[in-house]
């Protein structure tokens, strides 16, 4: 009898002391189990393509600054810089941008009213579309090329030869280069002259340079007009300037 109440004994403490340690594990693991789960959460939300991309940006952004000399951009190139912000999609009131029929009534007004109010200002359009820095000639072009898109027969004011001249292809050709041009240069991708290639720039220069840039500001083969570059055939021209003097 008494080993029998010794064994009773020993299974009634050991049923004690498994539920003292295994109620308190069971909950820990419980707790575990969900902080775990949250963890896992917070790491996936944080870790989204845009955070890890905000990680790995650099400490110092350098922001390239349009060098282009002051009055010399092209209708064009003022409208994609500035005006397409409302004209482009037609915000605000403003005519969208080759709308004929939007345009139509602006258009009967003239070009110098239409010039005047987009350099002093309309309606919700601000002074020179917000822009301060163009010049009126700049802006006035900007009204000839959106008013052509539409149907009118503006004749945009030209770029001041004086302007274009300053235009220096060590300095603008090169950044020009290095945000267009190089994409296809550096590597000789679909047949492009690789940079610096003599020999391959060789039988495009044999009819001289103004007859290469006057081909290239056109388009060849692969290479669409002007490389894609959207800014002015005088940029343009320093651009592919930069990149032949390097092949001489």
């Amino acid at each position: 009898m008494s080993g029998s109440n010794a064994s009773a004994s020993k299974s009634v403490v050991g049923m004690i002391l498994a539920a003292l340690i295994g109620v308190p594990l069971f909950v820990y693991l419980v707790i575990k189990l969900f902080t775990s789960g949250m963890s896992m959460n917070m790491a996936s939300s944080t870790m989204t393509n845009e955070a890890v991309a905000a990680r790995l940006q650099p400490v110092g952004v350098v922001k390239i600054v349009d060098s282009t000399p002051i009055g010399s951009r092209s209708g064009k190139a003022v409208y994609e810089a500035v005006c397409i912000s409302c004209h482009g999609a037609g915000l605000a009131g403003a005519p969208k941008f080759a709308d004929a029929a939007a345009w139509s009534t602006r258009i009967g007004q003239g070009f110098a009213t239409l010039v005047k109010h987009a350099v002093v200002g309309f309606n919700a359009m601000p002074a020179k579309g917000g822009d301060p820095a163009l010049t009126d000639e700049e802006v006035a072009r900007a009204v000839a090329f959106m008013g052509n898109a539409a149907g009118a027969k503006f004749e945009e004011p030209k770029v001041a030869a004086g302007a274009a001249a300053t235009i220096d292809p060590n300095v603008k050709g090169k950044e020009i280069y290095a945000s267009v041009c190089m994409a296809c240069h550096d590597t000789g991708v679909a047949g492009a002259p690789k940079f610096g290639d003599k020999a391959a720039w060789a039988p495009r220069l044999k009819d001289g340079v103004d007859n290469a840039i006057a081909i290239a500001t056109k388009g060849l083969n692969a290479m669409p007009p002007k490389g894609g570059y959207s800014g002015s055939d005088a940029e343009f021209n320093a651009a592919a300037l930069y990149l032949i003097n390097a092949s001489k």
